[in-house]
């Protein structure tokens, strides 16, 4: 058996995994990158990236056939371009993850990998053999996540999809049923949607997007069924049969027993992280419910043995895991450095888009926390109005008697890079006077941030009464 020897070996090359080595490597610190599978993970290859490849797609072929400002066009999809331009992106992008581990010093090892001892990983590749690798101080697993597969539902590429097969498919769809009102479901749901598939979404839940604030929620809802989508709440799947006019999925609703008929179906219920066969409980390393537990170094419970990215922690993002990785990247290179990040922001590409950071309204109501809230509406700003993209809002959340900011949403256009200026904010400490008092350009998207911070203090010049919002009684 070849032993490799190294620094550190990092076991997977998705977001956390390469990032980690790249900085390892840049920081003069020998790296070893493990990946069983295409560089760049599941977000590079079938994820964020794809994803929003044919998310951008359905956005420019949906405006051209209802464009509203006297540009006449009768588009056409071709489907077999679309997927070869979405390709091309992610090639671009795979490709220059390889060329920057190159770059960098990083030798890349593809196969299987088996942590056998806290300093040695062994690795199974495809032509049978296997390679060894000792690390002389650490081990980094960067394995990531993959789709929740329902048992009566388990993906066959011809009828049932998970999200990766979702991003792929020979033609679009006429019917497509989506299980899973998530963030996945929504924005794959409503490309497809606005590609010509006739959508039909079931959740389990009372709401779509579990967990965000229903104001934001809202909104998407109603453009989805301004657009004819079905959608079926506190609804379960519970399986489904081929008939000769295509799959019969069966599901239950509080209103009793029902049938949709679909040519495609996608199962999109979550993720789950990948812990397993990886020889971690061996080791004594801790996992809960799947996860690798770790601290502000990303560190587990074994000295010598790291984790970031999907398989350490909630929430399962990759700009998350990018930040684990240039902290761990410095730690494991000797520098002072931890995970101190004061909020994480998300971002959801339906139509319109969803980005939140920090404490949201009715988290803060949750908590028992007194905040004043500001709200801007796209339908009140001229750049919106400019672009035909009125749809949704921005609301400030601050501290009531502070000022202190502590959170920032934003569902409308462009949401996904409006809400970088919030998590900025929300990194410097801003209280509700700075978004106010800082000049935004005109006419911009920004400025309904400013606009909003305006609202809360009840001194915007564009809303009724200055934005502020007429007092509640108390409950008695």
């Amino acid at each position: 058996m070849e032993t490799l020897k190294t620094d550190v070996v990092v076991i997977g090359a998705g977001p956390g995994g390469y990032m980690c080595a790249i900085r390892l490597g840049q920081l003069g610190v020998k790296t070893i990158n493990v990946e069983k599978g295409d560089v760049g993970g599941v977000c590079l290859n079938v994820g964020c990236i794809p994803s929003k490849a044919l998310i951008q797609a359905s956005k420019q072929f949906e405006f051209a056939k209802h464009n509203p400002m006297g540009v006449v066009a009768e588009p056409k999809l071709d489907w077999t371009q679309t997927q070869k331009w979405k390709g091309e992106v992610v090639g671009k992008l795979t490709g220059g993850v390889r060329q920057l581990l190159k770059a960098s010093g990083v030798q890349l090892v593809a196969g299987t990998a088996t942590v056998t001892a806290k300093n040695r990983v062994e690795v199974k590749q495809a032509d049978g053999q296997t390679v060894a690798i000792e690390a002389a101080k650490a081990i980094v697993i960067a394995t990531g996540s993959r789709p929740i597969e329902i048992p009566s539902f388990k993906p066959d590429g011809k009828r049932i999809f998970d999200s990766t097969g979702a991003l792929s498919l020979p033609s679009v769809p006429k019917r497509l049923v989506v299980i899973g009102g998530g963030y996945i479901g929504l924005e794959l749901g409503t490309a497809y949607m606005k590609l010509g598939s006739q959508l039909t979404v079931i959740e389990g839940t009372d709401q779509l997007l579990p967990g965000n604030d229903p104001d934001l929620v809202g909104v998407v809802q109603r453009k989805l069924k301004k657009h004819g989508a079905e959608i079926h709440l506190e609804c379960k799947a519970l399986g489904w049969e081929e008939t000769k006019d295509g799959a019969a999925v069966r599901v239950e609703t509080k209103d009793g027993a029902k049938t949709f008929v679909a040519d495609a179906v996608f199962v999109t219920v979550g993720r789950r992280p990948n812990s397993e066969n990886l020889g971690l409980e061996k080791l004594g390393v801790k996992i809960d419910k799947g996860f690798v537990p770790v601290d502000k170094q990303q560190r587990t419970n074994v000295p010598g043995i790291f984790a970031i990215g999907d398989v350490a922690q909630q929430p399962m993002l990759a700009h998350k895991a990018y930040k684990e990785a240039d902290v761990l990247a410095e730690v494991l290179a000797g520098h002072k450095s931890e995970n101190d990040a004061v909020a994480i922001p998300a971002v959801i590409f339906t139509d319109p888009e969803i980005a939140t950071v920090g404490l949201m309204e009715h988290e803060a109501a949750k908590a028992g926390r007194k905040v004043k809230i500001g709200k801007m509406p796209f339908a009140a700003l001229g750049r919106a109005l400019a672009i035909a993209e009125t749809d949704g809002f921005v609301k400030v959340i601050a501290d009531a008697t502070t000022d202190e900011l502590l959170g920032l949403a934003v569902v409308g256009p462009e949401a996904s890079d409006l809400i970088s200026e919030g998590a900025l904010a929300l990194e410097m400490g801003a209280f509700l006077p700075d978004l106010a008092l800082t000049i935004h350009p005109h006419p911009t998207l920004g400025e309904a941030i400013m606009e909003a911070a305006k609202a809360a203090l009840g001194e915007s010049g564009h809303l009724v009464n200055g934005g502020k919002r007429p007092e509640r009684p108390e409950k008695t």
